[in-house]
């Protein structure tokens, strides 16, 4: 387990994502899928979290995400760590993105509904790609650094898309989350400034979005020392156990 700043939260290097519990419609992912239900999703977070998982990634973009999270493991919230985001939303086939003060606040609010909890642990911002016009021109580090004050949210960062938004965001952030695989080494420069900087880094599209080979991929981003968590995704349990199994060979949980 690895700290986030001077928050007390701890997070095993392996996390799950929560994307195909909630959404699949304009997916990145090589092969459809169907959603699973309801009942399906709910034993699959227990699952999760009784292999010992505890750091959980979702959005308002992954669709029904949240408010399954919400009905299935909002008892058992002191359990886990509770990654979600702000900026895009995924509603009637198509996303949307809003930036502006009022917006984050508004989508804040939702995702404490949604999720049943009255503090979200990580808050990220969902960038569209124009990580720099984000942060250099609408409100959203300082609105994110008000509710943080406020006690609503413990941890803030970016999820970006490029490099030298990664680099502008460690001016504030308290993690970034990048993307970084095999086929993807860009942001590697960035991990290293974060590592110096004290800031934490997560992993998302470690196995681009599963067009590579789960062993490999997650050795390859845990055998980083300043990956704090890599993010993975899945709807099968049996194939996240050996995912999670991968990663001990690497770090220790």
């Amino acid at each position: 387990m690895q700290s986030i700043g001077q928050t007390g939260l701890r997070v095993p290097p392996l996390g799950f994502g929560t994307f195909k519990i909630g959404r699949n419609q304009n997916v990145k992912y090589p092969h459809p899928y169907e959603l699973p239900g309801a009942a399906e999703a709910t034993r699959l977070l227990n699952s999760i979290l009784d292999l010992g998982c505890t750091l959980i990634d979702t959005a308002p973009a992954y669709g029904l995400s949240e408010s399954r999270i919400g009905e299935a493991i909002s008892h058992r919230r002191q359990e886990f760590v509770l990654s979600t985001k702000v900026g895009e939303r995924f509603e009637e086939g198509h996303s949307t993105f809003d930036f502006s003060s009022s917006g984050v606040r508004m989508s804040v609010e939702r995702s404490l509904r949604a999720l049943k909890t009255d503090v979200l642990d990580i808050v990220l911002i969902h960038s569209n790609g124009e990580d720099q016009t984000i942060l250099e021109q609408t409100d959203i580090v300082a609105t994110l650094q008000e509710l943080r004050s406020r006690g609503f949210i413990r941890a803030i960062g970016l999820s970006g898309k490029t490099v030298d938004g990664a680099r502008l965001a460690l001016k504030w952030a308290d993690l970034l989350m990048i993307e970084y695989h095999l086929q993807d080494t860009s942001h590697a420069v960035v991990i290293d400034q974060a590592a110096d900087a004290g800031v934490p880094v997560f992993v998302k599209k470690g196995l681009s979005s599963g067009r590579l080979n789960p062993q490999g991929s997650i050795e390859f981003v845990l055998s980083n020392p300043n990956v704090t968590s890599l993010i993975v995704g899945g709807m099968d349990f049996d194939h996240f156990r050996e995912n999670w199994n991968t990663a001990r060979k690497v770090r220790t949980i």
